[in-house]
């Protein structure tokens, strides 16, 4: 009896298993299309004027704004996380944040690894020196100066893959802009290797005190917002608030607010 007993005990918990496991099978995993209700949004807070830290602390700039008014449309809240921009696609994987909204250009090597909004800005990398510096006139005349970078920036992968990267003096990386401008002024490096909305912020700010070398761009930059891979939902319902932004205006308004222009935020995907 006392046999047959643990055998039938065997056997009813081995039949609870199999229920269970029958019972997690048919569970449905978790949908990679369901929409969060909050999105953090990583940044670099150093980067006037998409995105930065004014004179109390706060960030603000034009992606914030952007971003603010995207994240309200979709019913979603909205939390801005400051990281450093070279480990940005490291935060983004591992969750950390849901998405990079800060200048962030389109390049084939970050595809691979990120998936990206439509653009909604075009901009160039520009050679930018002192206001009294008449030595840099072309990418040519970089030779023998000390170059300022920010680090995993694609004024940093311009500088490397052009020609004059090889007569330089030095290559300074820095970890955001606002330092690199700052030596510059200073007189520890020669030249920056910036972005045009930086390079025109920063000489609005201080007037008279840097200039762009005009005919020295690095060709066009395409800003875009970036997700994860598996995030094709939260991707496409942002795309289409973009175009909802351009088409009642209110994405020219907050370009306006920081730049004087309107700007062709998804031009064409606007029917």
């Amino acid at each position: 009896m006392k046999l047959k007993k643990i055998v039938a005990i065997g056997l009813t918990a081995i039949s609870m298993m199999a229920l269970i496991a029958g019972c997690g099978n048919d569970a449905k995993p978790a949908a990679t299309n369901e929409l969060p209700k909050k999105i953090v949004i990583g940044l670099d807070d150093s980067f006037p004027p998409m995105g930065f830290k004014n004179e109390k602390g706060e960030i603000v700039g034009l992606d914030i704004d952007l971003a603010k008014e995207a994240a309200k449309r979709a019913g979603m809240e909205v939390e801005f996380k400051g990281i450093d921009w070279a480990s940005k696609e490291a935060e983004l994987k591992s969750k950390h944040i849901d998405a990079l909204w800060n200048g962030l250009t389109v390049t084939p090597e970050r595809e691979k690894n990120i998936l990206f909004s439509n653009p909604y800005y075009n901009d160039k990398e520009y050679i930018v020196v002192r206001a009294d510096d008449n030595s840099i006139t072309d990418k040519a005349s970089l030779a023998g100066k000390v170059v300022a970078v920010q680090q995993a920036s694609t004024g940093e992968r311009a500088i490397d893959a052009d020609a004059a990267a090889k007569t330089v003096k030095e290559i300074k990386r820095y970890p955001d802009f606002m330092n690199a401008f700052m030596d510059l002024g200073i007189g520890r490096v020669d030249a920056v290797i910036a972005d045009g909305v930086i390079a025109r912020y920063t000489m609005q700010k201080e007037p008279g005190k840097y200039k762009i070398v005009e005919g020295t761009d690095y060709g066009v930059d395409v800003f875009a917002v970036g997700f994860r891979k598996e995030d094709t939902a939260l991707r496409d319902k942002f795309n289409q608030i973009l175009i909802d932004m351009k088409k009642d205006g209110s994405a020219d308004q907050i370009f306006i607010k920081w730049f004087g222009t309107a700007s062709e935020i998804n031009k064409d995907d606007v029917k």
